[in-house]
């Protein structure tokens, strides 16, 4: 089998002496290179590569630490999300990864930006033993053009991927052989015991959410489209389940991007080169432009393949954490470059199942920071072992796993950046009214449609409300192409009692949820609080 001659590129100055190393190899190659080096990877019906990530299908966050520096130590949210780490342990889990690094015959560099504004990208390498996890940071980082990528210079941040080698759980601090461990100071993630490709994106998204805020601006978990008339934008925040992936599918509008972006002065900007996307259950009818991004150039992890190589998307023997990884040049509606101006509406989307909160409310900008730092939506019953009513689900900011610092800094910049460019706020319930899961209806992806066109057309601009008396938010009580007696929760309701009293058990769990946050809050957010 032919295989490009290795680069004469040298990682010397990292301390691997690894004597060939592949830099930036184009798709095609890194195919070569897993169908010929990885273990069960293949090539699908479809043209995708599959490869597969074994023991660890999804992230451990449990395992993620950052490194307590005394510069740094005051600005991060320490506690189960920043576990902290000494530098020696640190130094410790770096040794050990470049240890087994140098025991490789070969390995991958990958050279790419971390955000599509050149005033604030990342400079980012990634330094593995795999072809897949070269071929998906390729795919999930801004590719360099040939001018970029010989001006490159030195990266900003580095990914030390040691993941098919473990931890030594004896080392301080480690809870077991997976490590992920993040120094803001040196800028270096180092990953032990896990070779989910996941854990590089989400490493380059929490050096993102350090450094963006430091500047003044925003990073932020959540979708972004774009009018194609005008190139204002609007953000879609959600938790998985709310329909943040299908909303942001909209042909009358350009995707900026599908997860994480920026809001800086200059306007709003993509931070990644690709989508990573959920492929349980997939099929060209539901999400069309997700099944035909899947293709060569894309990664399918974990997927199961029938005897001919077509993907079986719902065969969840390997995990239901199935995924696609594709340049976001794959979906035809997407604006390159991932830029657009200031946001003329946020979107918070959740997935009401005790069927409470209305359908679309207007927050001002103390309800938008409360309901920023809540992030809460709910599971429902059947979804999980051992639920059996809905269940609240809180994520500060709607990301709370990749958050640096404390919840309220990013909240506080939402709130200037509202009031600073005139963005309206909108809390979207996408999931029941007429009663709680069981007993009401889901509220139709057609009406939510017709919420979504009028907040982007500037109708609900101008619309009605209703002054919400538990939770404080306005709510929008005409939208155009969609059922009044479904816009008001309470009318919506056979038993008012039963929807008095979920309301109160609803605005009780945000209380609560929200005690985690309060020492951080002002007045102002605190009062926006809903009555229980």
């Amino acid at each position: 089998m032919n295989t490009p001659k290795s680069s004469t590129f040298s990682l010397n100055q990292y301390g691997l002496t690894v004597a060939t190393v592949y830099r930036n190899l184009s798709p095609g190659a890194l195919y070569e290179h897993a169908i010929r080096f990885e273990k069960d990877a293949s090539i699908a019906a479809n043209g995708a590569l599959v490869a597969y990530s074994g023991a660890k299908t999804g992230r451990s966050p449990k395992d993620k630490r950052v490194v307590e520096n005394p510069n740094s130590r005051n600005e991060v949210w320490w506690g189960p999300v920043n576990i902290p780490c000494d530098e020696h342990t640190f130094q410790i889990n770096r040794q050990r990864a470049l240890d087994y690094l140098n025991t490789r015959d070969h390995l991958y560099c990958f050279d790419g930006f971390a955000g599509w504004d050149p005033n604030y990208r990342i400079k980012v390498r990634v330094i593995c033993s795999r072809p897949y996890h070269a071929l998906f940071m390729h795919t999930m980082l801004i590719r360099p053009t040939k001018e970029e990528f010989a001006n490159f210079g030195e990266p900003q941040f580095v990914i030390y991927n040691a993941g098919a080698f473990p931890a030594n759980r004896l080392t301080t601090g480690m809870g077991s052989t997976t490590s992920i461990d993040l120094s803001i100071e040196d800028r270096e993630l180092i990953i032990l015991g896990t070779e989910y490709a996941g854990e590089m994106k989400k490493g380059v998204f929490t050096v993102a959410n350090y450094f963006a805020p430091k500047r003044g601006v925003l990073s932020m978990h959540c979708s972004a489209t774009a009018d194609k008339k005008t190139g204002a934008s609007s953000l879609l925040f959600g938790l998985s389940g709310t329909g943040k992936t299908t909303l942001s599918a909209d042909p009358k509008r350009h995707l900026i991007g599908d997860d994480e972006h920026c809001w800086s002065d200059d306007g709003i900007f993509n931070i990644e080169g690709g989508c990573y996307a959920k492929a349980i259950n997939l099929t060209p009818e539901s999400e069309p432009d997700i099944f035909q991004a899947l293709r060569f150039g894309a990664v399918l992890e974990n997927v199961v393949l029938d005897h001919e190589h077509g993907v079986d998307y719902t065969d969840t023997t390997i995990t239901q954490n199935t995924r696609g990884a594709y340049p976001i040049e794959f979906i035809q509606n997407a604006k390159i470059p991932c830029v657009a101006g200031h946001p003329t509406d946020v979107i918070f989307l959740t997935c009401d199942a005790f069927g409470v909160l209305p359908p679309v409310s207007a927050l001002s900008p103390a309800h938008a920071m409360y309901h920023f730092i809540s992030g809460y939506t709910a599971k429902v019953a059947g979804t999980e072992m051992g639920i059996t009513e809905p269940q609240a689900t809180f994520s500060p900011c709607f990301g709370g796993p990749f958050l640096v610092w404390h919840p309220s800094k990013y909240a506080e910049l939402l709130a200037e950046k509202m009031r600073k460019h005139n963005a309206h706020v909108w809390l979207v319930n996408t999931g029941w009214g007429g009663g709680g899961y069981g007993v009401g209806k889901r509220i139709s992806l057609k009406n939510t449609r017709a919420i979504i066109d009028a907040i982007h057309s500037g109708a609900l601009a101008r619309a009605k409300t209703e002054r919400d008396p538990v939770f404080g938010f306005d709510i929008v009580t005409e939208v155009p192409g969609v059922p009044s007696d479904i816009l008001y929760p309470r009318e919506s309701w056979s038993d008012k009692a039963a929807y008095d009293a979920t309301a109160k058990k609803l605005a009780g769990l945000f209380t609560k949820n929200f005690e985690s946050y309060a020492s951080g809050a002002s007045a102002e957010v605190k009062a926006a609080a809903p009555v229980a």
